[in-house]
Parts: C-alpha cells; sequence; structure tokens
C-alpha cells in the first residue's frame, strides 16, 4: 500500500523563529504561521478562515529561516507531518502535530523596513555576532522547492537533498 506524507503551506509568520541547537549541533528553529483561507458561502458572503500551523526546520535551513524571516514575512513551506506524543509532569498524555520543512521559500522579496537600507535592525548571523552590513542590502539566497525547478531547467533534484541557488534572487 502506498504512503503519502506531504504538506504545502503559504503563510506569514506569527512569530520570530525560534532558534536552538541540539547536543551534537544541529541547529533547529520553530516558529508559526498563519495560513489564511477565504471563500464565498452560498449566500454570496465573503467568509474567511485563519489555521494556525507549528513549522519546524533543521541544520542550515533553521539558520537560514531565523536570519531572514521574522513574524508578519511570508513564506513558501513544502514539508511533512510528524506526530510527538509524551506524558507531560501532570500525569496527562499530550500530542502534537507539526510540519517539518524540507524546502522553502521566501515570498516578500526581502523588502523590510526595519533598519539602515532595508536590513533588519540588530540581525545576527548563525555565530551570534553581529552580520556584516553593507551599504547595499542584503537578500536571502533563493530556495527552491525541488518540485519546481527553473523554467528551462532538466528535471528536478532527488527529493532530500536541499536546492540553494545563491546566485539567484530569492523573487
Amino acid at each position: 500500500m502506498a504512503n503519502l506524507n506531504k504538506v504545502m503551506l503559504i503563510g506569514r509568520l506569527t512569530r520570530d523563529p525560534e532558534l536552538r541547537f541540539t547536543p551534537g549541533g544541529t541547529a533547529a528553529a520553530e516558529f508559526g504561521l498563519a495560513v489564511n483561507r477565504t471563500w464565498t458561502d452560498q449566500s454570496g458572503e465573503k467568509k474567511e478562515n485563519t489555521c494556525f500551523v507549528d513549522i519546524q526546520a533543521w541544520g542550515r535551513q533553521a539558520e537560514t529561516i531565523n536570519q531572514y524571516m521574522k513574524k508578519g514575512r511570508q513564506i513558501f513551506i513544502e514539508g511533512r507531518l510528524d506526530y510527538s506524543s509524551w506524558d507531560g509532569q501532570d500525569g496527562k498524555k499530550h500530542s502534537r502535530i507539526r510540519v517539518v520543512v524540507e524546502s522553502f521559500q521566501f515570498l516578500d522579496g526581502g523588502k523590510r523596513e526595519d533598519g539602515p537600507g532595508g536590513e533588519p535592525a540588530g540581525e545576527e548571523s548563525g555565530g551570534g555576532e553581529p552580520a556584516a552590513r553593507s551599504s547595499r542590502p542584503q537578500r536571502p539566497p533563493a530556495v527552491r522547492p525541488p518540485s519546481a525547478p527553473p523554467s528551462g531547467a532538466g528535471p528536478a533534484p532527488p527529493m532530500g537533498g536541499n536546492d540553494y541557488n545563491l546566485d539567484d534572487p530569492p523573487f
């Protein structure tokens, strides 16, 4: 029997990413995503619903998302559902479902008004040191989902790898 666990979401961050590191040094970022859905009901009235989703990214993806994304920024996430359960200190069983990032793409073009030159104020690099500033705005690297190669390109790369293309602008 075939199985499939694939999620694609476009939404806005509900909070700044929280970056942590495992004891082995692997980066992990967690953040919330708000995904809106609008429709018109039978009476012609517009309706809107917002779904709040917990997101988790690992490794270099976690570091990149932490560096460039802040609350309110829009992102495309392609990932998988992950279920975890545990016994709480209160003796009750707890569980949660979240989306684990497999690939992503920034959608609001890196235009930020937080700091000088469009750069975010107080941004830090992955090492905890302030990011180097230049006279031109820094742009995040483009991260394309493996299923969406650029036009004119060959077949999509195999799943599981990250397709970071640092030469292309992210929009």
